[in-house]
């Protein structure tokens, strides 16, 4: 029971700290929880946590590689924000509440990514390594496209006009469920079935396992959680463009998977958090007129620094800071 106590204890704390947090104004007119740019920042970092733990499923436990995780992102942004938008707020005015609608919207974009991904996936998974992350990239670019032109969802004008209901609860309460799930499954008998579809697919199926099932199921969590995060996404900023779910957003989280080690749902956490506090905090050191003209002039050209980085790791430490060498070795 060890684990259901700490998500329990989790999602508990996330309630207490949550209203405390929330940016506002006192009565008295004092400003009172956390500052709205740092509160910005964190609700990102909880985004990105969904987006790549949901992807190590696919690209670090199962050893697939997946190139369109932002297609799904999109899908649950734009069908939750659809329902909300269509039905939600009428409804919610009655005896059902907006809190209840945002949740079921919530599960409706989570929902409406899986099947995508499902449909995605059947014929596409049966493709490896390179070829499939060209098919998934391809996908990436179809679900952006029908988008720009689907006037109901704004078309290229983008979707806006949603209320603010994502929140450190919800995020965060989302983000613990998805690591649960997550390292329950893989850590299950059934769950094994994807670490020996990573380890050696061929002698998988000798063994009898049905590894494009096992591929199928990953890539339909990991849809699952990505427009999850789509819909908490949405609820936040409050407007949502196509190009917000470009083949960039889908390498930013194949990057956060990469550099905390596929395989490793800690360091993809880690990292997780990481690459997204440090753009942030790179731009902030550009703006410090007291530090060497050099340095400001590096922290200015972040993306420079932020590549070199990654290349660097790259080549002193393939499996990522907190990975395992098996999930990279070379296959004889």
């Amino acid at each position: 029971m060890r684990p259901q106590l700490i998500l329990i204890g989790v999602l508990i704390a996330c309630g207490v700290l949550s209203p405390l947090l929330i940016p506002g104004t006192s009565p008295q007119g004092v400003p009172t929880g956390l500052n709205s740019y740092f509160y910005d920042i964190l609700i990102s970092v909880g985004i990105n946590v969904i987006l790549a733990v949901g992807l190590n499923l696919v690209n670090g436990y199962t050893g697939q590689f997946s190139l369109g995780h932002a297609g799904f992102m999109a899908v649950g942004a734009y069908a939750s924000s659809w329902l909300t938008l269509r039905f939600g707020y009428s409804i919610g005015s009655g005896a059902v509440s907006t809190t209840t609608i945002y949740f079921l919207a919530l599960l409706a974009g989570g929902i409406g990514a899986a099947i995508t991904g499902f449909a995605v996936g059947v014929p596409s998974l049966r493709l490896k390594g390179d070829y499939l992350a060209i098919v998934t990239l391809g996908f990436n670019e179809i679900i952006k496209g029908v988008i720009q032109n689907a006037e109901p969802l704004g078309a290229q004008r983008g979707l806006g006009g949603m209320e603010v209901h994502t929140n450190f609860f919800w995020t965060f309460g989302f983000a613990a469920l998805t690591v649960y799930v997550v390292v329950s499954l893989v850590n299950s008998t059934y769950g094994r079935g994807f670490l020996a579809v990573r380890d050696d697919e061929i002698a998988a199926e000798a063994m009898g396992i049905n590894t494009t099932k096992y591929k199928v199921l990953a890539f339909v969590l990991g849809a699952f959680f990505a427009g999850i995060a789509g819909g908490l996404y949405a609820h936040f900023k409050q407007f949502i463009h196509p190009e917000g779910f470009n083949f960039m957003k889908s390498v930013d989280v194949v990057v956060m998977v990469i550099l905390g080690g596929m395989g490793s749902t800690i360091g993809v956490c880690i990292a997780a958090t990481l690459l997204t506090i440090l753009p942030e905090l790179l731009r902030y050191v550009s703006k410090i007129e007291a530090l060497p003209e050099w340095l400001r002039h590096v922290a200015e050209n972040r993306m420079i620094l932020y590549s070199l980085l990654l290349i660097i790791l790259m080549l002193t430490r393939p499996q990522g800071l907190f990975g395992s060498r098996a999930a990279v070795r070379k296959k004889s």
